[in-house]
């Protein structure tokens, strides 16, 4: 019989932490930048890294991080990431994807969603990975600051 998955909470606040300062070293101005683009290599392709803030509240901050390839084809949709920055906890989570779905940090599985059962946890891993990648290889392309 297969173990039910049980979030790691201390590796989940970890890398909260982590992304929550990697997102603040690319937007170092995020109270007036609205929008900053990188380029990348991944693959031997170009691609942009689009972050983008969302939202602005007293203690949050949400941004879109998204992913654009110069070749790519249509039916591929690159990644769109919501993640929410919670400033006074200094911690930054992946709240849902493209499809504005909140995301739950355990799933059934199977489930009709053909989610996995740590589907919050691999994005926010995956996110940190990312941004790893634009602070080693990133290349400012653009950045719009708020009125």
């Amino acid at each position: 019989m297969k173990r039910k998955y049980v979030p790691d909470l201390k590796r989940q606040m970890a890398q909260g932490e982590a992304n929550y300062l990697r997102l603040i070293k690319l937007l170092p101005d995020l109270d007036h930048c609205d929008q900053r683009e990188f380029q990348v290599v991944i693959d031997n392709q170009r691609a942009r890294v689009r972050l983008e803030v969302d939202e602005r509240f007293a203690y949050t901050t949400s941004v879109v991080v998204s992913q654009q390839h110069e070749n790519a084809s249509v039916w591929l949709e690159a990644p769109k990431l919501v993640v929410r920055l919670y400033h006074d906890a200094r911690v930054a989570e992946v709240i849902c994807t493209r499809q504005r779905r909140q995301l739950s940090g355990v799933y059934p599985y199977p489930n009709q969603q053909m989610h996995q059962p740590d589907e919050k946890a691999q994005l926010n891993a995956f996110l940190g990975e990312w941004l790893s990648h634009c602070l080693a290889h990133g290349q400012l392309m653009e950045e719009v600051f708020a009125e």
